[in-house]
């Protein structure tokens, strides 16, 4: 058995996006360190994308969206930066581990919603392996910590708006882009961001390193991974690219380590190993018989 070409490159894409995320987390230490504040930082990055991938479209003179497709993309934009809302400000009412905990449930919400609203079959593979990504991203988070029951709600309702997000964005119409749709989407978010900045102040990065990792945010961490969450999600479906993209964790704490000499504990090793397992579980459903 081998994957597909389409299979093989749609878990491949996944996985850069995985990997674009999960170096944030390094990139907004930098930004907050030079003064940055959450709306401000996601304004520019939101914009920042916006800005870039427009002048993409425009120059390439690519097709842009419209009717339906426009309609989609900007629905999820907006629940995208509500999600991104609810996940910072739960951060406030419970611990960091609890509310990564709360949003990496989205795969089993992503498989829940598929089978009820979707009417997608759900393999016993494909359960099994929703099981194993959300086992090895609780041992990789660690410890839970308190929260309160605000912080535990919007960190639920995190994951269930990502969830959302993936279905609708898994139903695009066949002629949207990536390209087109990173754009739409980056700048749902940005509009509602500047009315926040606009509400609660601007407070841009006071240093050439704030700005640096802000511009990275910006490029690696928005344009280059939703570019190629949306190449990999119609390649793969909403349940595969849930549970590769529980990948993210993994290298988040791979680049904790390498960058800030971040402790990697055996119980995250066992983690990595069941994601690992997971994906190559998945990507291996998806093989075609080899040809004689």
């Amino acid at each position: 058995m081998r994957p597909g070409p389409a299979q093989g490159a749609g878990t491949l894409f996944i996985l850069a996006s995985a990997a674009a995320y999960g170096s944030m987390g390094i990139f907004a230490r930098l930004a907050y360190a030079s003064g940055v504040d959450v709306d401000t930082l996601l304004l520019l990055r939101f914009g920042s994308a916006a800005a870039l991938l427009w002048g993409l479209l425009l120059f390439g003179r690519m097709r842009l969206p419209r009717g339906r497709g426009l309609a989609m993309l900007a629905a999820m934009g907006a629940i995208g930066a509500a999600q991104a809302f609810c996940y910072f400000t739960a951060l406030t009412c419970a611990s960091a581990g609890l509310t990564a905990l709360l949003l990496y449930t989205f795969p089993a919400l992503v498989a829940l919603l598929s089978r009820l609203v979707l009417k997608r079959p759900l393999g016993r593979r494909q359960i099994f392996c929703v099981a194993m990504a959300l086992a090895g991203s609780a041992l990789i988070i660690g410890r839970a910590g308190d929260g309160r029951p605000l912080g535990i709600a919007l960190g639920l309702l995190a994951a269930l708006l990502y969830a959302v997000y993936i279905l609708i964005g898994s139903r695009l119409p066949a002629e949207v882009s990536p390209a087109a749709a990173t754009a739409v989407v980056a700048s749902a978010g940005a509009l509602v961001y500047l009315g926040l900045a606009a509400a609660r102040g601007f407070h841009p990065p006071a240093t050439g390193a704030g700005l640096l990792a802000v511009a990275s945010i910006a490029v690696v961490c928005t344009v280059l991974a939703i570019l190629c969450f949306f190449a990999g999600l119609r390649r793969v479906g909403p349940v595969c690219a849930s549970v590769f993209s529980t990948v993210e964790p993994l290298c988040a704490v791979l680049l904790g380590a390498a960058v800030l000499g971040e402790r990697i504990t055996p119980a995250r090793v066992l983690g990595g190993a069941l994601i690992a397992g997971a994906v190559v579980l998945l990507a291996r459903e998806h093989a075609p018989a080899r040809a004689d």
